[in-house]
């Protein structure tokens, strides 16, 4: 039986950790009864850091104008991908910032040259980039979503969402897109047939009844469109960031569940990643973190409802420029799967199975 928001809050607040483990094993388990936790080798690509949005949590962008901003020319990008493909590379997640003087045509033409010289897939800009290509262009979502596709566009990253309330939003991030409008570049995107991933940035100033809102939003629209292929949930990395060096006033918000910004434990870590598990009843693979977490949380992870283990990551920067620093092999990955009792699989963007080892 589905379980609605009043018992998704009592079960975050008060359940035993272990018990709510066991139950999201078990779910796991029913979904994927074979043993099998799966993997994509892939790269992290940010083509610019220049990002006018200035989030309050983020440590890699730069102003415009800065001097350590950047774009990725076609050579340096073209030598990114070759590696990539060298290391059995299947897919490359490309995001960056809003830089004002990039306009529609540099994203068209980036895709289209990266399609004319690789066969590989390209898992790129998330919601906000999208909304703000159409605003500059003064296109529709769904007309730039269809020129994105079709210049070689294969699926969208799930970055952006942060938490689902505009409360906690209109701190974080005022100047990024609302939730309604996260939510519908979503809609738009699985319209089309472009599958997306979905994410939770938790552990910053939100309060329990924020994740549950967001798990909500996420579970709504997966009814209506089936377009999400994986939950992320990942913890806030608050070093170097300029909510770490100057908190925000919430005194007028509801009571946080984190106002003092303690980075999220362990046991939140898990606690969150099993209650997704029940709550996201369809959507099918929930993906470890290992790039937040390291790689033992991330082994963890598998007996509390994650089936995944992400991506290899070739290249990370965004929360590295946070301090984060976790850097794994594919041995490393298919040894962690290995040493925790399941069989490790390499997988593409839509969860085909590649190769099992």
């Amino acid at each position: 039986m589905r379980i609605g928001k009043k018992t998704a809050l009592n079960l975050l607040r008060d359940s035993d950790l272990l018990e709510l483990g066991r139950i999201a094993d078990g779910i796991r388990k029913d979904l994927h009864p074979d043993g099998i936790v799966t993997f994509i080798v892939d790269r992290n690509i940010n083509y610019t850091n220049a990002c006018i949005n200035k989030c309050r949590f983020c440590a890699f962008y730069r102003d415009p104008d800065s001097p350590e901003a950047y774009v990725l020319d076609e050579e340096q990008l073209f030598e990114k991908i070759r590696e990539t493909i060298h290391q059995g590379g299947t897919q490359i997640l490309i995001q960056g910032g809003l830089h004002p003087a990039l306009e529609l045509s540099f994203y068209t033409e980036m895709l289209k040259s990266i399609k004319k010289h690789f066969n590989i897939n390209v898992h790129g800009f998330s919601p906000p980039e999208i909304s703000y290509i159409a605003e500059k262009s003064g296109l529709t979502l769904r007309e730039t979503l269809l020129t994105l596709k079709d210049a070689g566009l294969d699926s969208i990253p799930g970055g952006g969402a942060e938490i689902l309330s505009d409360r906690v939003r209109k701190v974080l991030s005022p100047k990024k897109i609302r939730s309604s409008e996260w939510l519908e570049v979503m809609e738009e995107a699985h319209g089309l047939g472009i599958k997306s991933t979905a994410t939770m940035m938790f552990g910053s100033i939100e309060g329990e009844e924020d994740i549950i809102e967001h798990l909500d939003a996420i579970r709504s629209l997966q009814d209506r469109t089936g377009g999400f292929t994986a939950f992320i949930p990942w913890s806030f990395q608050p070093g170097n960031t300029e909510i770490a060096k100057q908190e925000p006033d919430v005194n007028s918000q509801p009571a946080t569940r984190n106002p003092q910004l303690i980075p999220a434990t362990a046991v939140d870590y898990l606690r969150i990643l099993s209650l997704s598990r029940l709550y996201l009843d369809n959507i099918k693979n929930i993906q470890a973190s290992w790039v937040t977490q390291g790689l033992k949380m991330a082994q963890a992870a598998l007996r509390f409802g994650a089936n995944d283990f992400g991506s290899t990551m070739i290249e990370e920067n965004v929360v590295k420029a946070a301090g984060v620093s976790f850097r794994v092999t594919r041995e490393d990955i298919i040894n962690s799967i290995s040493q925790t009792g399941f069989r490790p699989a390499q997988r593409d963007t839509r969860y085909n199975i590649i190769k099992h080892f």
